[in-house]
Order: structure tokens, then sequence, then C-alpha cells
């Protein structure tokens, strides 16, 4: 069931089963990068997917330092999230194959933020329609892939780059 998406799934994510600690120390802490959905470690970041995606190949740029905003973290560190950012979305070209992508970063519960104490970029590709009636009405989204060959395709791409 990882692969649907509901605001009624978002609530019960939320309030049950939530381990202590910050969900991206704590995937990092596991030490197994496909279990945790990590699909490049950098130097000063990481990449991860998003366990609850918008589409296939939803990635989130992650600081290794657990800090809340982005002006909290260093000039390097800055620069190799842009980095990551720009592969990132090369990845997703030569896996998915979009038409387009929402690149940013959500500071702040009321900005939208579902985890406030690590800051954090999205990577998300798009196709014209990729909202359809099941996001309309349903309130739920339908991927076409599991997690786990999504973090397998992704992984592999990268490591080509590199």
């Amino acid at each position: 069931m990882d692969h649907i998406w509901s605001p009624w799934r978002m609530v019960y994510i939320q309030s049950h089963n939530k381990e202590p600690g910050c969900v991206f120390c704590n995937e990092l802490a596991r030490g197994n990068d496909m279990e945790s959905l990590i699909v490049f470690r950098g130097q000063r970041a990481f990449v991860i997917l998003n366990r609850y995606p918008y589409t296939s190949g939803h990635l989130m740029i992650v600081p290794y330092v657990h800090a809340a905003a982005l002006e909290e973290l260093d000039a390097d560190t800055r620069l190799e999230i842009i980095n990551l950012l720009a592969q990132a979305i090369q990845v997703l070209e030569e896996v998915y194959h979009p038409q387009g992508y929402n690149a940013g970063i959500n500071i702040g519960e009321a900005a939208g933020a579902g985890i406030t104490g690590h800051v954090h970029f999205h990577v998300v590709p798009r196709w014209v329609g990729d909202t359809n009636f099941m996001s309309s009405f349903g309130a739920t989204r339908v991927l076409p892939e599991s997690l786990d060959d999504t973090c397998r395709r992704v992984s592999q791409a990268w490591v080509k780059r590199a």
C-alpha cells in the first residue's frame, strides 16, 4: 500500500507509529540505503526518495547537518545541495523523461513543510495530465511502480553518472 497517497493516510502516518527523532537522521542511521530509500550520498548532503510521493521519482535533497533553515547551513553545504538538485533533474530525465519539474523548499509549517526541523529540497518530476480523477475526486494518488523499483532505478542511474 506504499503507492497510494491520501490526506487521511497522511494524518494516520503523522499520528501513529511515529519513531522518535528526525525521520531523515533516523534513515541515515539505519545503514541500509535501499531500505531507507537513499539513492545517493554526497559529502555534505544526500538524496532520498519521498516515502509518500506526489509522482514516481519524487526526490528530496537533505543536508547531513540537522538544521531547520537554509541560512543555518554553511556555504559549501548549500552549494552541494544546489549541485545535487541539478544532478537529480538529470537522473530523473534519464529514468522517467518527465515533461517538467517542481523543485523547491518549504520552510516552516505555515509554508507546508511536513518535516519542519530538518531543511530539505523536493524535486518532483511532472507530466501533463499527471493529476487525474483519482487525485481530484478520490484524494488518492496511484503510482505506476513500487518505491523499491523507483529506488533501484534512480540509484542505478545515479551510479552510472558518477
